[in-house]
């Protein structure tokens, strides 16, 4: 019951926001409502697929938030998601990796959102609990529309006439970013191997 309500007000809230920030603030409702239909499905692989969506959504977020705080004019960051209409054209780049991270959100395929939210359902529906996964894959469509929509904002409309620029990042702020790119791309391809990668090198830093 929980995980259907957070999905469902996650996303309808979410999809009324046209401040970048607020929107994913909001929508991290509903994917607290994918991790508990993980959670819920009572078995193993709800478990991992769960620790996997927490690790592979905190990791977009990181990059989503790290694009958002070079996007400023004179007053400082700029979230109202009008004024970023024809980014893509300012800043391929920037807009690209944005558009990057907003696509692991919505679980399109080849991206860590697309593994993470198929295991989850595959994990909840071997569970039993198919009426959350109906929820959950109608939600994500919900979801989709409204990051899809910020991608056609940035690369598909003129700019605004007000102004925004993007700020050289500081050399932190460079590689979280490309990090964060890397790996959400990376588990969307070869996910197991990355995995492996990582565990490995974990033991080995040890």
């Amino acid at each position: 019951g929980v995980a259907i309500i957070t999905m469902i007000v996650g996303s309808l809230v979410a999809i009324a926001q046209r401040d970048v920030k607020r929107m994913l603030a909001y929508s991290s409702i509903a994917h607290a409502g994918f991790l508990l239909t993980g959670v819920i499905a009572f078995n193993k692989s709800g478990l991992e697929s769960s620790i996997f969506y927490l690790f592979v959504y905190g990791v977009a977020t990181l990059g989503a938030f790290g694009i958002i705080s070079l996007i400023q004019d004179s007053q400082g960051e700029v979230t109202d998601l009008n004024r970023w209409a024809g980014l893509g054209k300012r800043s391929p780049v920037i807009a690209s990796l944005f558009t990057l991270f907003l696509l692991s959100f919505a679980g399109i395929p080849l991206t860590s959102g697309f593994i993470g939210k198929f295991s989850i359902f595959s994990a909840a529906y071997e569970g039993g609990v198919t009426s959350v996964v109906i929820v959950g894959v109608l939600t994500s469509a919900i979801a989709a529309f409204f990051y899809i929509r910020v991608v056609v904002l940035m690369f598909f409309q003129d700019p605004s006439d007000s102004t925004v620029s993007v700020t050289l990042p500081t050399l932190r702020s460079s590689i979280g970013v490309w990090s964060a790119a890397i790996v959400t791309v990376a588990l969307g391809v070869l996910p197991t191997s990355t995995l492996s990668f990582i565990t490995d090198l974990a033991i080995f830093a040890r």
